[in-house]
This record gives C-alpha cells, sequence and structure tokens, in this order.
C-alpha cells in the first residue's frame, strides 16, 4: 500500500524510523524492538539508509526484515549522494520485484574533502539534489516517494525564505509527503507549514518527533543541522549530569509535552525517530495516547 493512500484515509497514528544495524546482535535487538512497538500499529516504518550510500546493502537486509514481520506498510530511504543513475535505478527494480511501494529520496551528506581543497561539487553527480532524484524515482514510476523538510531550515540555505524555495522545487518535482527534520520548538513547526502553504505547497507534512534522552549527545548532534534547543529545555536536562536515568526521564517528560501541544494544534499524526529502541518510544506513547 502507498503511504499517500494512507495518509488520505487516517487523520491520526504514528510512524517509526529505525536504521540498519551492523552486527548480527543488532539486527536481533532490531527484530526485538520492532515486535514491541507493532502493538501501536504504526501506519508505516521506515529504515534509514547511511551517508552516500554506505549502509545500501544493510538497509536492504534490514527492510527485507521488515516486510517479513508482516502487517507492516515499509518505505526504504534512498540517498543519491555517491551512486550513479544505473545503480538507484537497479535498486528501485529490485525493491519493485519486492513489492515496495514507497521511497524516503533524500540527497545525503556530502563526502568529506581533505583541507585546503574546494568544497565538494555536487553537479559532478548524476543526480545533484534529492529535487533530481524525487523526479528520477517519479519517472521510474509506481512509488510513492517521500521527502525530508526543515522547520529551521536546511542547513545549507541562507535564509528561511530561500529554504521554502528549495522545499518547493522538491516537492513540485512529484513528493507526495513530507517528515520534518527533528525541532524541539513548535513553534518552527508552524510557522514552517505557514510559509509552505503560502508557497502553494499543500502535501501531508508530518512532524519528526527526536525523543529527548541525553543533552550533550543533542547539542553535538544538533550543530551538524539548522536545529536549535530551546534554553529551558538545555537547563533542566543539564541539571542532571551524571545521572542519566533522571536526565532521559526528564528529556522524555519534554518529548511528551511537545507531543501533545502538536495532538492539541490538531497535527495527530507522528513521526518517532526510533533509534531502534522501544521502551522511551512506549513511554511516550502510553502517555499521549
Amino acid at each position: 500500500m502507498k503511504i499517500i493512500d494512507i495518509l488520505k484515509t487516517h487523520d491520526k497514528g504514528v510512524s517509526f524510523e529505525f536504521y540498519p544495524p551492523k552486527t548480527e546482535n543488532g539486527m536481533n535487538s532490531l527484530i526485538a524492538t520492532v515486535r514491541e512497538l507493532k502493538a501501536y500499529k504504526p501506519l508505516y516504518v521506515s529504515m534509514t539508509y547511511g551517508a552516500a550510500g554506505s549502509t545500501q546493502e544493510k538497509t536492504k537486509e534490514a527492510t527485507y526484515m521488515l516486510i517479513r514481520e508482516k502487517e507492516f506498510v515499509v518505505m526504504p530511504h534512498l540517498t543519491c549522494i555517491g551512486a550513479n543513475v544505473d545503480s538507484i535505478k537497479k535498486l528501485l527494480n529490485e525493491y519493485k520485484q519486492n513489492n515496495i511501494e514507497n521511497i524516503m529520496a533524500l540527497r545525503g551528506d556530502p563526502p568529506q574533502v581533505p583541507p585546503g581543497t574546494a568544497g565538494f561539487d555536487f553537479k559532478s553527480q548524476a543526480l545533484c539534489y534529492a529535487k533530481d532524484l524525487v523526479s528520477f524515482i517519479k519517472e521510474n514510476g509506481g512509488f510513492c516517494i517521500g521527502a525530508a523538510v526543515y522547520p529551521e531550515g536546511h542547513i545549507e540555505t541562507k535564509t528561511l525564505d530561500e529554504d521554502i524555495e528549495y522545499t518547493k522545487q522538491k516537492i513540485d518535482s512529484g513528493a507526495n509527503f513530507a517528515v520534518t527534520q527533528m525541532f524541539f520548538d513548535n513553534s518552527h513547526f508552524y510557522n514552517f507549514l505557514e510559509r509552505a502553504g503560502k508557497k502553494g505547497i499543500n502535501i501531508p507534512v508530518l512532524p519528526g518527533i527526536f525523543p529527548l534522552t541525553d543533552i550533550d549527545k543533542l547539542k553535538k548532534f544538533c550543530t551538524v543541522a539548522r536545529t536549535t534547543v530551546p534554553k529551558k529545555i538545555e537547563e533542566e536536562m543539564s541539571r542532571f549530569r551524571g545521572k542519566p536515568q533522571d536526565m532521559e526521564k526528564c528529556g522524555i517528560d519534554f518529548t511528551i509535552k511537545q507531543c501533545r501541544d502538536l495532538i492539541s494544534h490538531g497535527y495527530r499524526r507522528l513521526h518517532f525517530f526510533t533509534f531502534n529502541k522501544s521502551e522511551m518510544i512506549k513511554a511516550i506513547l502510553d502517555a499521549i495516547f
């Protein structure tokens, strides 16, 4: 089933994002997590894809595991940086043969270049940007296509106006729905939707929920994305340094409040970045539904 058709008929629900494990133990742990979260009847589940396709085989393996678990609508992620047209087309054909109807189309992170050299040349790629990948997938038929959007703007754009223009191009290339990058102040999400509406973007947009567990790891992660951490969250969670369980409880309480606020504003479809862990996701869902 295509995710866009699910979203047209379900105005509430959750979706889960997993990442491909590197080891057999990791896969066993993921399977256990997936089976625990199955009880929440997700609208769909997705599997991430490493930088420059570095986890392609692991992504496929984990994606097929999700399919074997039954009852899931599955969406693998796909990036175009570091890939050629033939390899992408081959992968799309393989997914078609395995009855996969949904693809999350992403540009992907550019590889690191040696110090003192010019930056990465995107135009050297067969498919330079996410909009190009979206168009290519659309031309190779039959897929529902998801895209990423950025409530606080993509880190490489100079202004929010520039960001929404690039977003519009990506959506117009054929994306059917979108999932946001993490955000922790819901006003960024509401403001993004207002800008998107003025730009004529009217596809479903699911807020991406990043469970708060460790403030120091979060701040480090946010340095590679244009995502701000509200001062109140940083101050409250920082009080529990050296007490990881207390810090996680504090963070999860903030995440629950975030979800409740979104739901109260009418946004009842939430996408969770699970980090392949079930307990924190269950704690959040049990509190908000």
